[in-house]
C-alpha cells in the first residue's frame, strides 16, 4: 500500500513539474542602431510577433543606447542575441566571442565617394590633398567602406587626404560651397541627398564592393539547441519573417528585397577586418571613436 502511495505521489509531482519544465524559453534581443525601448518596439514589434509564432520561443526586447552599450550588455550576460552591422560584429567577436547566427542581407549595400557634378573633381586622383567628409565614425558604409574605395584607387587614408566627420546633410552643403571636396556614404544616403535637393547634381568617383551583411549574433552562452532552433526558424520561414521586418517601418526598408542567410560564418567578415587595417586599426577589441 505504501509503495502504491509512493508511486502515486511521484506521478502527481511529475505532472505538476512538467508545465514548468516545458515553459516557453525566452531569448533577450537587442539592435545596436535602435535607441530606446519605444523605438525598438515600433521598428521590430511585427518581427518579434512573427518570430515568436514561428519559433515557439519568446523574445524579450533589451533596449541599448548604442553599440558600446550592447557589447557591454552581452559581456555581462544581459542579452542573448543582437542584430548589428558588419563593423560592429568584428568588435563583438573580439570582445565577447559572439557567434554569427543569420545574415540579414541589405541589397545594394555598398559605399561610394560622391562629388559635385559641376565641380572641379572629376576623378579620385583629383581628391589628393583635399578634405573628404565621412558619416558616423566607425560605420561600415559611411566610413570604412568609402575609405577602402579610395584606397583601392591608391589614396592612403589620412595621408593623401584629410578625413573629417560631419552629418551628411551638413556635408552636402559644404560640398556645394566648396568647403570640402567629397562625401563618403552609401547608396541610400546619396539617394536621400539627391531627393532633398533635386536641383544639385552629385556624381560618384569611387564605388566599393558590396559590403558584408548585417548579422544577428548570439552570446557564446546561448544553449546550442536554442541557437539551432533560431537558425532553423529563419531557414524555414525567411520570407514570412522578412515581410514582418519591413512591414511598418521606413528604417527597415534597407532590408527590402533581401534574404536571410543562416549559413553565415565568421570568415565572411574578414573583408571588414582588412578595411580596419586600411585605416590603421590592427586590434578589433574596441569601437573607433
Amino acid at each position: 500500500m505504501l509503495k502504491k502511495l509512493a508511486y502515486a505521489f511521484i506521478a502527481a509531482a511529475a505532472a505538476f513539474v512538467t508545465p514548468a519544465a516545458q515553459a516557453q524559453e525566452t531569448i533577450r534581443f537587442a539592435v545596436t542602431d535602435v535607441d530606446g525601448l519605444e523605438s525598438l518596439q515600433r521598428e521590430f514589434g511585427p518581427f518579434k510577433a512573427a518570430f515568436e509564432k514561428l519559433s515557439g520561443l519568446k523574445m524579450q526586447f533589451f533596449a541599448v543606447s548604442g553599440r558600446t552599450a550592447a557589447v557591454e550588455a552581452m559581456a555581462a550576460d544581459q542579452i542573448d542575441f543582437v542584430l548589428t552591422g558588419p563593423a560592429e560584429y568584428v568588435v563583438f567577436k573580439a570582445r565577447t566571442g559572439a557567434v554569427p547566427v543569420v545574415g540579414w542581407q541589405r541589397p545594394d549595400y555598398f559605399s561610394q565617394v560622391a562629388v559635385l557634378a559641376s565641380g572641379p573633381i572629376k576623378s579620385v586622383a583629383d581628391l589628393k590633398g583635399k578634405t573628404i567628409s565621412f558619416g558616423e565614425i566607425g560605420s561600415t558604409s559611411q566610413h570604412l567602406g568609402p575609405a577602402q574605395a579610395l584606397a583601392d584607387f591608391g589614396l592612403k587614408y589620412n595621408v593623401d587626404y584629410k578625413p573629417i566627420f560631419v552629418k551628411r546633410n551638413v556635408a552636402a552643403e559644404a560640398v556645394k560651397r566648396g568647403d570640402i571636396a567629397a562625401i563618403g556614404l552609401n547608396l541610400g544616403h546619396l539617394n536621400s541627398i539627391r531627393k532633398s535637393d533635386p536641383k544639385t547634381g552629385f556624381t560618384v568617383v569611387a564605388r566599393g564592393r558590396d559590403l558584408p551583411n548585417d548579422v544577428m549574433i548570439a552570446s557564446p552562452k546561448v544553449k546550442p539547441e536554442v541557437l539551432a532552433k533560431v537558425r532553423k526558424t529563419f531557414l524555414d520561414n525567411g520570407q514570412e519573417l522578412m515581410k514582418a521586418v519591413v512591414s511598418d517601418t521606413d528604417d527597415n526598408k534597407k532590408f527590402a528585397g533581401g534574404v536571410f542567410l543562416p549559413e553565415v560564418k565568421d570568415s565572411d567578415y574578414d573583408y571588414v577586418r582588412s578595411i580596419y587595417q586600411t585605416i590603421g586599426i590592427t586590434e578589433f577589441n574596441k569601437f573607433i571613436e
